[in-house]
């Protein structure tokens, strides 16, 4: 029989989806300005890369008031619980029809490997792409920082590093959205707001 739990609210559906359309055009954007394609012009794609950045800042500050005063964070707070578990299964037991270890709830929307991912994603990968693209930024004003020693290279490889970090976790939480009850159960659930549950 199958189960359906309301997961996620309305915020949290437009918060995923814009930042999600924001990376992606980051991410689209950045490698145009690193010279892998030429689609919006160098200028444009300068210019089009910094207010999407800027506009994710924006939408990033009000999620983290929206989830320090709902409460939330705490579907973020990592816990080593079932990890062994749920690695295994996405590892081997997804690919012999095993059921999943974890059952989400609207208290728990997240098991713990996606906890720690979340926590990695947060703590270290966006710190090292929202620091090197502020130093890349504001070039200019290095000097004045104190910053003079620091090499441009440096952070442009940080950055760089950062965005096909970035590309590996977008390409991953893709494929993993697939792995629900139904290919697109997941998926609906970021619509809908509701997930199918075996």
């Amino acid at each position: 029989m199958t189960e359906r739990v309301y997961l996620f609210k309305g915020f949290e559906r437009f918060w995923h989806w814009s930042q999600a359309s924001l990376i992606i055009f980051l991410l689209v954007s950045g490698f145009e300005i690193h010279g892998t394609y030429r689609l919006f012009g160098f200028e444009k794609a300068v210019n089009y890369h910094t207010i999407a950045a800027w506009s994710l800042v924006g939408l990033w500050i009000f999620a983290i008031f929206w989830h320090v005063t709902t409460g939330e964070w705490r579907q973020y707070i990592p816990t080593t619980q079932k990890v062994l578990a749920i690695a295994n299964y996405y590892s081997s037991g997804i690919f012999k029809g095993e059921p999943h270890p974890f059952k989400p709830t609207s208290l728990q929307k997240h098991n713990p490997l996606q906890r720690l991912t979340y926590l990695a994603v947060l703590t270290l990968l966006s710190p090292l792409i929202w620091i090197s693209g502020w130093l890349y930024l504001f070039y200019g004003d290095w000097a004045a920082w104190g910053l003079g020693g620091l090499k441009l290279e440096w952070v442009a490889t940080a950055h760089t590093l950062g965005a096909f970090l970035m590309l590996a976790f977008l390409i991953s939480h893709i494929y993993l959205a697939t792995t629900g009850h139904k290919w697109n159960s997941q998926l609906k659930a970021m619509v809908t707001g509701w997930e199918e549950l075996s």
